[in-house]
């Protein structure tokens, strides 16, 4: 009974103590919506901006937009940039080599410088010999207006293939040529087939394609200048040249 009263005070104290401190348990209050008012300041809840659905296109397009006037903008000024820096390069130097181009389009061959040699120099002898061809090789006559190889000139195409299948390193260059009865292009298209003709005879001799090139002057490089016809008939002529 003595230590009753205490204690019991005791608990009193803490009771009401905890209550004016604000500690003690306390109802829970419920979810309020974003236009419930609250029972101090009757103000509403502050909500999150959002945009319509049907605004997302728009303001999409215009970042679109915006992106592409800023690439145009970086386009223009590298075009600028360009056009100075080329301003200031200097101009090629101007080749007046002349350049033939091989009319053997399977050749796989594009341009080449070439030089003529010395041939204009030789005797006549040695030009009925062996024509504008190198030394090692023989050219082929053919027949007024005809490109298919003669039967008396197949001994010589023998003796070229003979040499490149000894020698498989050389490539050859044939060149066609014509007198000059005849156009200007009509001799042109003589001349590739008389060349491409003899391509064909080496190939079937066992010369491989990639080892020949061909070209057509037609009559403008004729070896005898004259008009008589066995000036002619050694300018209807495919010429072996070794590369």
């Amino acid at each position: 009974m003595n230590t009753f009263m205490p204690r019991m005070f005791f608990f009193t104290c803490m009771i009401l103590s905890l209550a004016l401190s604000g500690c003690g348990p306390k109802e829970i209050e419920p979810y309020q919506t974003a236009t419930e008012e609250t029972s101090s300041g009757g103000s509403e809840m502050a909500t999150a901006s959002t945009y319509p659905l049907s605004n997302y296109a728009t303001l999409e397009e215009e970042q679109q937009e915006e992106d592409q006037q800023g690439e145009d903008q970086q386009g223009t000024i590298y075009e600028e940039n360009l056009a100075a820096l080329e301003e200031d390069l200097p101009l090629p130097e101007e080749d007046n080599t002349p350049i033939i181009e091989s009319l053997d389009a399977g050749s796989g061959i594009g341009e080449q410088k070439l030089g003529f040699g010395n041939h204009e120099d030789k005797s006549i002898a040695y030009k009925k010999k062996h024509g504008r061809s190198s030394e090692q090789l023989r050219p082929i006559y053919f027949n007024f207006d005809q490109s298919n190889i003669r039967n008396d000139q197949i001994p010589h195409m023998e003796h070229n293939g003979e040499y490149l299948k000894s020698n498989v390193a050389s490539k050859v260059l044939i060149e066609g040529n014509c007198d000059e009865q005849g156009t200007n292009e009509y001799n042109l298209a003589l001349g590739e087939r008389r060349a491409m003709n003899a391509k064909r005879y080496l190939i079937k001799l066992g010369i491989d394609s990639a080892r020949i090139r061909t070209v057509s002057y037609g009559e403008e490089r004729p070896l005898f200048t004259g008009s008589e016809e066995s000036d002619y008939a050694y300018n209807r002529r495919a010429d072996f040249l070794l590369e």
